[in-house]
């Protein structure tokens, strides 16, 4: 079992979630629904349906390019993902309309909707194809979800006034260019 991938996919996904769309929403949904449990099993389904599924295709996708072309595209998408995470994300209010399920499948699909190509979903697509451990992966960038949405759901009104978005941001679009610039020496090193 390889920890590193664990750990380098949940410290990637926890601090890019960070003021993320997917994060507003969590907590959007605990504020309308008042349940967090409930939201944050919501939140807990939809992303290892969609981590898996990202995984499963970054890992395919390394199986069949070379290793050298792959470490330049990784290089290329993480430190694009350096540069998105530096524009602070915004949620579109749906004008106050009652959800049509409950608590806990209007979460799933909402979820798993609002992950289709985003940050994080790309990014656990690109950890998983330089890990080549899909399932190690989704167990981090999941766990790294649930602790960046929890904190949104159990304490984002407490949160929102203490902590600078705008540094959170930096740190993360850092650690992005971290990896980018891993990626980039493994291409050169080929």
């Amino acid at each position: 079992m390889s920890w590193e991938s664990v750990l380098g996919s949940f410290v990637l996904v926890a601090a890019s979630e960070m003021g993320d769309k997917t994060q507003l929403l969590a907590f959007s949904l605990a504020s309308r629904f008042r349940k967090p449990w409930v939201v944050l099993g919501g939140i807990l389904v939809a992303t290892i349906a969609n981590h898996a599924l990202a995984s499963s295709v970054g890992t395919w996708v390394a199986t069949h390019v070379p290793a050298r072309v792959m470490a330049l595209i990784l290089a290329a998408l993480f430190l694009g993902f350096g540069l998105w995470t530096l524009k602070p994300d915004t949620l579109d209010d749906d004008g106050g309309k009652p959800p049509r399920f409950g608590a806990f499948l209007t979460t799933v699909v909402l979820f798993f909707l609002a992950e289709m190509g985003d940050k994080t979903q790309l990014a656990t697509m690109a950890l998983a194809a330089r890990y080549q451990a899909p399932v190690m992966v989704t167990l981090g960038t999941t766990a790294g979800m649930l602790v960046s949405d929890g904190l949104a759901v159990f304490l984002g009104d407490r949160l929102a006034g203490r902590v600078q978005m705008k540094w959170v941001r930096w740190v993360t679009a850092g650690l992005f260019f971290v990896f980018g610039a891993v990626s980039l020496w493994t291409a050169w090193k080929s």
